[in-house]
C-alpha cells in the first residue's frame, strides 16, 4: 500500500497538482498539521451568480438497443468565481460534470479517454454493474489510454452519478471536478405526472476552498472548505416559474454533511432517494444529506407570487454565516403546470417481506482520533489492502449488515458497490420514511449503528464497500467483498 501510494503521489506531482496531504484530526474535517494559514477567499457575495443546469450528453450512436458515448477526461479552466479562471479536472471539459440520461433495459457504452497525467477509474455510483465496468479503485487505466465501460441498466429507475475512484486519488480528483450525473429512468417513472423536461433539474451541492488566485485548494481533511457551490457556482440564484419543479439533489462534497430546508419554513416534498422513488412522497422540514447521497424533492413555487425569493438553507455543521445559505430560488414568471405528485409513487416490499437473510455481519468503521498528522481509516480494524478479500457472499443471497461508527467524534457514511439496500433500523429504531426506499449510501453518526438488508444479485466478482466521505476512504476506510 505504501508503494502504491508513493507511485500515485508521483503521478499527481507530475501533473502539476498538489500531492495528497493527509492530516485530518478527530472529526475528519480538521486542517492538516503544518498547513498554511488560509488566505481570504476571492468569493463573491451570495446570490450574485446564476446557477447553470448541467448539459445532457447526446450519444454518438443509438443503434441496436445500445447508446454509445465517448468522453475525454482532461484538465480545463472553469469560470467558477467572477474574474478568475480556475483549473479543474473534467469529463469532456464540463464543470459541473455532464449528465447521461439512460433507460432501464437499454445498454449504455461509455468510452473514456484518459487525457490526464495520472491513472483514473470511473465508478457508476449506485449501478448494478459487472466487475470490469464497476470502477474498482485498483482497476485504473493509464494516461494516454482509453477504457470502455458497459452498463446493462438491469435495474429500476434511479438518480445515479459517476465519479473517479482511483485509490489514494479519488478524494482529490472528485474535489477538482471528476463527477457527473447518470439519470436512469423506466416506464414506471415516465408514467407518473411528475415535473419533466426543463422542470426536472439536477443540482449537485458541495463545498470548496479557493486560494487568493481563485484556484481550488486541496488538503485532505480540510475544515476550511466553506464556500458552497451549487452546480459549480458559489451560493448562486436560480430563476424559476411559479409552478412545481423536481430537483435531483446530490451531495457531491468529500466530507460535508448538509441539513437542507427552505427559508420560509415550507417542508420539502421528498419523492426519491439513492435508488429511485420512495413509495409515497414525504414532507420533510429538514433534509439531511451526507456525501454521495441523493434526494429527489419537489418544490411548488406556485404558492409564491412572482418576485418571491426563497433560499435553500443549510443548518448542518459549520458557521451559519459561512455555510448557512446554499441556493436562492427567484420566482420570475408564471407558467402552466400539468404536473402533480401522486399519493403513491411505487410499490416496494415491506421489511417483513424481504428475502430471509442467510448471514448477519457486523461492519465497524473507524479512524484515528488522537490528533496524529497522518490519520488512518479502518474497516473492522484493518486498512484497505487490495490483495485481501474481506468478505465473501453467495450470489443471489440476502444478508443483514449492521454497520457501526466506532468513533466518538468523526461522522462517517457507508457505501457499497453493486447493490441497492434497504435501511431497516437506525440506532435500534425502524428507519424513517425518507430512508424507506432503495439506498446505496447511508450516514452513520458517531456511536451509531444502522441495520441494512441487501441482496447480492446481478453479477459475480470483487467489489468494495467504504466510507463515502472520500477523504476517509483515501485514508484506508475501505474493504473488498467477493460475490461467488
Amino acid at each position: 500500500m505504501i508503494t502504491r501510494r508513493s507511485v500515485l503521489g508521483g503521478a499527481l506531482a507530475a501533473a502539476g497538482l498538489p500531492l495528497l496531504a493527509p492530516g485530518a484530526a478527530a472529526g475528519g474535517e480538521a486542517c492538516a498539521a503544518g498547513a498554511p494559514r488560509r488566505a481570504p477567499d476571492p468569493v463573491p457575495p451570495a446570490f450574485t451568480t446564476a446557477m447553470p443546469v448541467p448539459p445532457v450528453l447526446r450519444p454518438l450512436s443509438s443503434t441496436g438497443g445500445v447508446d454509445v458515448y465517448e468522453l475525454t477526461i482532461r484538465k480545463a479552466e472553469a469560470r467558477i468565481l467572477p474574474g478568475f479562471a480556475t483549473d479543474v479536472l473534467t469529463y469532456d471539459g464540463h464543470f459541473p460534470g455532464p449528465v447521461i440520461r439512460a433507460r432501464s433495459g437499454r445498454r449504455v457504452l461509455v468510452r473514456h479517454h484518459n487525457g490526464l497525467h495520472m491513472p483514473v477509474s470511473v465508478h457508476l455510483h449506485g449501478g448494478n454493474v459487472a466487475p470490469p465496468s464497476d470502477g474498482n479503485p485498483m482497476d485504473v487505466f493509464a494516461p494516454g489510454t482509453a477504457r470502455t465501460y458497459a452498463y446493462t441498466n438491469r435495474q429500476p429507475h434511479a438518480s445515479l452519478w459517476f465519479h473517479d475512484h482511483a485509490h489514494h486519488m479519488e478524494a482529490e480528483h472528485v474535489y477538482r471536478g471528476l463527477s457527473g450525473g447518470y439519470l436512469l429512468t423506466d416506464d414506471l417513472e415516465q408514467g407518473l405526472p411528475l415535473p419533466k423536461g426543463r422542470y426536472d433539474v439536477p443540482v449537485t451541492i458541495r463545498d470548496a476552498r479557493f486560494d487568493e488566485r481563485g484556484q481550488l485548494a486541496y488538503t485532505m481533511g480540510d475544515r476550511n472548505r466553506t464556500t458552497l457551490l451549487a452546480n459549480g457556482r458559489p451560493t448562486p440564484y436560480f430563476q424559476v416559474a411559479a409552478r412545481k419543479y423536481r430537483f435531483r439533489l446530490l451531495n457531491g462534497s468529500n466530507l460535508r454533511l448538509f441539513s437542507l430546508s427552505l427559508s420560509d419554513g415550507t417542508p420539502l416534498t421528498q419523492i426519491g432517494s439513492d435508488g429511485g422513488l420512495l413509495e409515497r412522497p414525504v414532507a420533510v422540514p429538514v433534509l439531511p444529506l451526507s456525501p454521495g447521497e441523493r434526494a429527489d424533492v419537489v418544490i411548488d413555487f406556485s404558492r409564491h407570487p412572482v418576485g418571491t425569493r426563497l433560499v435553500l438553507v443549510n443548518t448542518g455543521p459549520g458557521r451559519p454565516e459561512q455555510v448557512g445559505k446554499v441556493l436562492r430560488f427567484d420566482v420570475v414568471r408564471t407558467a402552466d403546470d400539468p404536473s402533480r405528485v401522486p399519493r403513491v409513487l411505487r410499490t416496494l416490499p415491506p421489511a417483513a417481506a424481504l428475502p430471509e437473510a442467510a448471514v448477519t455481519r457486523h461492519i465497524e468503521l473507524s479512524m484515528d482520533e488522537d490528533g496524529r498528522p497522518d490519520p488512518r481509516g479502518f474497516v473492522n480494524g484493518r486498512m484497505f489492502d487490495p490483495d485481501r478479500v474481506d468478505t465473501t457472499v453467495a450470489f443471489g443471497s440476502s444478508e443483514i449488515w449492521n454497520v457501526t461508527n466506532a468513533n466518538k467524534r468523526a461522522p462517517h457514511n457507508f457505501h457499497v458497490h453493486l447493490v441497492q439496500f434497504r435501511v431497516l433500523e437506525r440506532g435500534g429504531r425502524p428507519a424513517g420514511p425518507t430512508e424507506a426506499g432503495l439506498k446505496d449510501t447511508v450516514r452513520v453518526m458517531p456511536g451509531e449503528t444502522v441495520k441494512l438488508h441487501m441482496t447480492f444479485g446481478g453479477f459475480r466478482g470483487d467489489y468494495v464497500y467504504h466510507c463515502h466521505m472520500l477523504d476517509h476512504s483515501a485514508m484506508g476506510m475501505m474493504a473488498t467483498f467477493r460475490v461467488r
